[in-house]
């Protein structure tokens, strides 16, 4: 039997490199993808890759360049994971078009056209799709209204297109993470914490209901989940979002 492979978008991320560690770990070939050069070479110097392509998923043009190199480079797909992700965030009477149209490409766009791209091969496989949504995208967040509507429509996207892919035996589902432990966490307290970014972290661990308990997610949790997800034990899991939020999703105690 073939080794699988994985293809991971956001591959330098804190998520996509706990990803790229647990597939690897498990002998699963790994093709990783990143805008930033450097993670990548840094993550490459940790995770044996097969595949290692800095792309710009921007386009639906980029993201079938990235498949057809990842193609060539390994000569078959079992799953995509499309986590790449990026935060903005502000009140949107003063939003700009420029953050809005970063959070919409980056986060929905892209995830949108890795899927078109790939899915001839998954078809070759019957292989899976992860797309990464968020909590922010179950639960309104106040000044999160645009990364929320993109997570959200990743959601509903992830839906979608499992029921257009089940009669191909592909299987897709979204999984939706609570605040990660991981750099865009960081970014997103020292850019918006308002020069306070241990009192921005604290005000998130304050809408948990495990109270003085709370923690943050681990990338490495949301990676088993995905993991697991891309197993044979999971046939039966397709179309479905799957919250790992310590229960914030589940309302408040």
């Amino acid at each position: 039997m073939s080794t699988p492979v994985v293809l991971i978008t956001g591959a330098a991320g804190g998520l996509g490199r706990a990803l790229a560690q647990r597939f690897s770990q498990s002998h699963w070939r790994v093709a990783a993808a990143d805008l930033d050069k450097d993670g990548l070479h840094d993550l490459n110097g940790n995770v044996p890759l097969d595949s290692s392509v800095v792309a710009d998923l921007g386009t639906a043009e980029g993201c079938r360049n990235l498949i057809s190199k990842v193609m060539a480079r390994t000569g078959r797909l079992d799953a995509l994971i499309n986590a790449a992700g990026v935060w903005r965030e502000g009140p949107v009477e003063t939003f700009s078009e420029e953050d809005y149209d970063l959070v919409m490409s980056v986060n929905l766009k892209s995830t949108f056209f890795m899927c078109s791209a790939a899915i001839p091969f998954l078809k070759e496989t019957c292989g899976t799709i992860i797309n990464i949504s968020s909590g922010a995208g179950r639960q309104p967040v106040s000044g999160a209204a645009a990364y929320g509507a993109a997570k959200a429509a990743i959601r509903f996207f992830s839906q979608n297109l499992a029921i257009e892919l089940a009669k191909d035996g592909v299987r897709v589902n979204a999984v939706s993470p609570g605040d990660i432990d991981t750099p865009m966490l960081d970014f997103q307290a020292a850019h918006y914490g308002q020069g306070d970014p241990s009192g921005y972290r604290r005000n998130l661990l304050n809408r948990y209901p495990q109270g003085d308990q709370a923690r943050f997610i681990q990338p490495e949790e949301v990676a088993e989940l995905v993991y697991f997800l891309c197993q044979p034990q999971a046939s039966a899991i397709s179309g479905a979002d799957m919250p790992i939020d310590r229960g914030l999703s589940a309302g408040r105690s």
